[in-house]
C-alpha cells in the first residue's frame, strides 16, 4: 500500500483512452464519447470484484460515508456510532448531515468494541459505522446482531481496508451499505475518489440522484431529468475513474506483495515474548497494508517509534499523539470550532466531549505501533527493515 508505487502502462492506457476520446464528465455527451464511458466500467468491476449489487462511485471516501448516510435517510438530530480511532472525515461526514457523531471505544482489534456500542445507543441512533482501520475488521457479526435487535442501519466504511474479507465476503459488502476511498494513498486509487456499496435497491437509487444534483438519470437527454429530491455534487471525473480502473483490476496482485511483505516482518516481530498483535475477528482475512503490534506501555511504544523515524524504519505511526486519527487530538471537534454556526440540536450531542474519556483506547492506541506495508520494496529490503524493527525494539525492552 498504497497503489500509487505501482502506477504503469494499464493505468496510462486508460487514462490517454479518455484523453483521446475528449469526454471528462461522468454524465452525458453520449455522441462524443463513441460506447467509453469508465466511470461505468469501474462500477460493474466493483460489483464484481466486491461482490455488491450495487456501486456507485463519487467523489472521495468522505463523500461515499455523507452519500451513505443521506441514501439511508440519516440526517439532522439523528446519532451516528462510530470509533475513537479513525480518520477525521467519519466524524465531518456525518456532521456534514447535521446528524450527531456519538465516539465509543475500540477494543483489541483496533475497531469498535461491540460492548461499548451497545452501551451508547439511545432512542436517537439511527446508524452504527464501523471503520475497518488499517488494513483489518470489526467484529461484524457481533455488530449486525446489534443492528437487528435495535433496528439500526450498518455502515462499513472499509476505505483502509480494500482487498480484506469476513467469511469469505468483502469488506464493504456486508453491512446494509458499504463506503471505500480511492484517493492517492489507498489500496488501489484514483487520485480522488470513493464508492458507496450496498445490496439495497432503494439505497442505490437515492445514492445515485444524491450525488448528481437530485437527477433521476432516467431518459438519455440530461437537460430534461427530473429531480425526485435535493441533492449535491459529489461526482467523480472519468480520468479519475480511468487510474481506479486500471487499478482495481490490480488489486489481487497488491494485496499478495502485502502479504508477503507482512508475513515476513510479523514472524520477525513474534519471536519478541512482549510483542503482540492486533486481534483479527475469526474468520477475516486483513488486506496486509499495515502491519500492527502492541508493546508492553505508552512510555516503550513511544521511544520505540522515535526510535524507527530517525533509524529509517520509515512509514511506521504512533497513533496516540497523532492529529489526524485520535480522539486525543481532536480539538477542532470537542470545542466545535467551525466556519459557519453549528446547530443547538448538533451542540448539544456532542457535549459529552467535554467530559467523556476514552481509557480502553487509550490503552489500546498508547501501546500500538502500525506499520505501513509496502508495495515496492524487495525482499532484502523487508529482511533488512525486519532485522532493523527487532533490534529497536528489543533495545527497548532492555532499558
Amino acid at each position: 500500500m498504497p497503489g500509487f508505487e505501482l502506477f504503469g502502462d494499464l493505468e496510462r492506457n486508460e487514462v490517454n483512452d479518455v484523453l483521446d476520446n475528449g469526454v471528462l464528465m461522468r454524465y452525458g455527451f453520449d455522441g462524443m464519447r463513441n460506447g467509453h464511458w469508465k466511470a461505468k466500467d469501474l462500477e460493474t468491476e466493483l460489483r464484481n470484484q466486491l461482490k455488491v449489487k450495487h456501486a456507485q462511485l463519487v467523489s472521495s471516501g468522505t463523500a461515499a460515508v455523507s452519500v451513505a448516510l443521506a441514501s439511508a435517510g440519516i440526517g439532522s438530530g439523528d446519532e451516528v456510532i462510530m470509533p475513537t480511532f479513525t480518520f477525521v472525515a467519519s466524524f465531518e461526514a456525518i456532521m456534514m448531515l447535521g446528524a450527531i457523531p456519538v465516539l465509543v471505544d475500540i477494543d483489541d482489534t483496533l475497531t469498535l468494541d461491540p460492548e461499548a456500542v451497545e452501551a451508547a445507543i439511545t432512542p436517537k441512533t439511527k446508524a452504527i459505522m464501523p471503520v475497518h482501520m488499517c488494513g483489518s475488521m470489526a467484529n461484524l457479526d457481533a455488530l449486525q446482531t446489534i443492528c437487528k435487535t435495535h433496528d439500526l442501519i450498518l455502515i462499513e466504511d472499509s476505505s483502509q481496508a480494500t482487498g480484506a474479507t469476513y467469511k469469505g465476503k468483502p469488506l464493504g459488502s456486508i453491512g446494509d451499505l458499504g463506503c471505500l476511498s480511492l484517493d492517492f494513498v489507498k489500496i488501489i486509487t484514483a487520485g480522488e475518489g470513493g464508492a458507496v456499496l450496498t445490496n439495497n435497491e432503494k439505497f442505490y437509487k437515492h445514492a445515485d440522484h444524491y450525488s448528481d444534483h437530485g437527477h433521476d438519470h432516467v431518459g438519455k437527454d440530461r437537460g430534461a431529468e427530473s429531480h425526485p429530491f435535493l441533492g449535491y455534487n459529489f461526482r467523480i471525473s472519468e480520468l479519475h475513474a480511468a487510474v481506479g480502473l486500471a487499478q482495481l483490476r490490480r488489486l489481487d496482485e497488491f494485496v499478495a506483495i502485502q502479504k508477503k511483505n507482512y508475513s515476513i516482518i510479523k514472524e520477525a516481530l513474534a519471536e519478541i515474548p512482549e510483542v503482540t498483535f492486533r486481534t483479527v475477528p475469526e474468520g477475516g482475512e486483513e488486506s496486509y497494508s499495515f502491519l500492527n503490534f502492541f508493546l508492553p506501555d505508552l512510555e516503550i511504544s513511544r521511544n520505540v517509534s522515535n526510535t524507527f523515524k530517525t533509524n529509517g524504519v520509515d512509514a511506521c505511526f504512533h497513533y496516540f499523539d497523532n492529529s489526524w486519527h485520535y480522539i486525543r487530538e481532536w480539538n477542532h471537534l470537542k470545542n466545535m470550532k467551525s466556519l459557519y454556526p453549528i446547530s443547538e440540536e448538533v451542540k448539544r450531542g456532542l457535549a459529552y466531549l467535554q467530559t467523556k474519556t476514552f481509557d480502553q483506547s487509550d490503552h489500546y492506541i498508547a501501546r500500538n505501533i502500525s506499520c505501513l506495508i509496502k508495495l515496492t520494496w524487495t525482499e532484502r529490503q523487508v529482511k533488512e527493515k525486519a532485522e532493523k524493527m527487532v533490534t529497536i525494539i528489543k533495545s527497548h525492552l532492555k532499558q
